[in-house]
This record gives C-alpha cells, structure tokens and sequence, in this order.
C-alpha cells in the first residue's frame, strides 16, 4: 500500500489519473444516494475537501437523509495506508471516496455533486438573493492572513459569503462537530428557501444559475426530473446523522496522520444500517430472531 501523510503530499495520484466514477447502478431509481463533496481548491494546490456528506432522496414519498462523515474519521483507504477520510479524496477523487465509504461503512452511493467554496457562495446567493436569516447562538470570531470571521450572537441574515464563513467556522471548543452541524443546518434552510413561494418560481432558473458551480455525474435531465419530483412532494424535514455517532469513536494520533477519530466501526455501521435502511434493519433482526427460536432445544412439556 503506497503511504498516506498528514498533508496528503506523498504518493498521491496525478490528478489526471483520476479514477473514473463507477458506481453500482441503483437498484431501484426510488431511493437514490448522492456523495456531495465540498472543496477548498487552492491555486497551485490540489483540491482538498473538508465536507463529505451522503444525502438519501426518495422522490416517490418525498424524504430526505443526510449523513455528515467527519473529515478526520480513520479509515481504510484502498489501495492506501489507513488515514483521515479526506485524504481518499486528496489520492482518488470522488472514486477513490466512494470506494472508501463502500469498504468502512458498506454503503453504496450512486451519484457525486462536488462544489467548491466560490461555488457555495454563488449556490446560497441564487437559491436565497435575501440571504438565510439563521440564530447565532455564541459569538464566533477567527482571523486569518485570508479569512475574517466575525459574528455576535442573535437572529441574523447571511448572503453567500456570510454562509460559507458560518459553516467553516471552527475555532471553538466544538470544533469540527460544531462546524458539521452547522453545515447540516445550513443545508436545510435552503431547502426551505427553496420551497418557499419565491424559491419556487425561480427553479427552472436556479438550475441553469447553479450548474456551473456544480462537478457531478446527474445529467442535466435527471437533476431535470428530480427537480420537478422535489416540487411535487416536497420535502419536509430533513433527518440527519453525524459519523462517528457518540460513543461511537476514541481521539487517536499517529505519525502519518496526526490527530484523529478511530471509530468503532461495529457501532457506526450499525448507525448508517438503521439510518439509511431501516426496512431492511427492522427485516433482519426479526429474521435473525426467528433463526434463535428455530435453533432453540425443544423441551418435553414446552
């Protein structure tokens, strides 16, 4: 296995031998699983993410799911050193990822949508031209030779660069957990925004505005039809997990990788399992129950 570092600059792959995105077809087109991927590109440097999130559609009922798997989860990377998550993407682009959330979490996604940070800016400024009016909750403040970060406490509007500097935030003593929350957050009140009565008139716009932004494999007529979906059965709510779950990981630091989560992968599968596929959670341990009671010993008089 070719060695992976902290910094992810050794014995990565040239970005144009990026792995070609090959997932499993879906089995059904009723529930789809999408990868979204949220980039810092940098110039001169490679693209690096600090977002990775699976979200679930099921346009027939009109639900949606969104796992959050935190950035410094330390998984199995194949064909790699075991390392930070991020860093799957850093050697293999979206492939690389999707391969790598298959093996630690045996979870199938169908679909990537990859934005970087100029992207979301523009991504939250068509979806909301108002802005996203949000409750701060604590006073948030972080300066940088290139970042300012400056936000009392209190209801406030946002426009897209206020957005992307909310949910980057990390400089608190919830660190990257406050930040994944903050972006789960984020992601649902545009959802809202954009089932309001003025998002809806604007989304045949929206999506010619946003797809530019956007590095995905949905073909333009299939976010066509998921659009028009999404307007006929509008989501309501939408459910969300963060990986690790609690409890559910140790802090952990090694040489090639620095600080990180070692999860405990029984807990945190058992988590995306029930979260994503609680039919089949439900169907499994009713069967694994009906196994016990076949191979219990028949007792005279019972």
């Amino acid at each position: 296995k070719l060695e992976a570092t902290d910094n992810a600059n050794e014995g990565s792959l040239d970005p144009s031998q990026e792995l070609q995105f090959t997932p499993d077809k879906p089995e059904n087109e009723e529930t789809l699983n999408v990868l979204l991927i949220g980039v810092d590109t940098e110039e001169n440097e490679p693209a690096r993410t600090d977002t990775i999130m699976v979200a679930q559609y099921s346009p027939k009922d009109g639900t949606a799911k969104l796992a959050s798997i935190m950035r410094d989860s330390y998984v199995s990377i194949p064909g790699y050193q075991d390392n930070k998550i991020n860093a799957a993407f850093f050697f293999g682009g979206p492939e690389l990822l999707r391969q790598t959330i298959k093996e630690n979490f045996d979870l199938d996604v169908h679909y990537y949508a990859m934005v970087n940070f100029d992207g979301f800016v523009s991504l939250v400024d068509a979806i909301a031209p108002n802005g996203i009016e949000l409750d701060i909750k604590n006073r948030m403040y972080y300066q940088s030779s290139n970042t300012y970060i400056d936000f009392q406490p209190g209801v406030q509007t946002l426009d897209g660069q206020q957005a992307l500097n909310y949910v980057r935030f990390r400089s608190d003593s919830n660190n990257d957990f406050g930040r994944v929350a903050r972006q789960q957050e984020m992601l649902s009140l545009l959802k809202d925004e954009l089932l309001s009565l003025s998002g809806l008139t604007r989304v045949p716009r929206l999506i010619g505005q946003i797809e530019p932004y956007i590095d995905t494999n949905i073909t333009t007529g299939k976010v066509i039809s998921l659009g028009r979906d999404f307007l006929l059965n509008p989501v309501e709510e939408i459910e969300t997990l963060r990986i690790p779950i609690e409890n559910g990981y140790v802090d952990r630091t090694y040489s090639h990788a620095g600080q990180v989560l070692e999860l405990d992968f029984e807990k945190n599968r058992q988590a995306i399992s029930a979260f994503f596929n609680p039919d089949q959670e439900n169907t499994e341990m009713i069967m694994s129950a009906h196994d016990h009671i076949d191979d219990a010993p028949y007792e005279e008089g019972h």
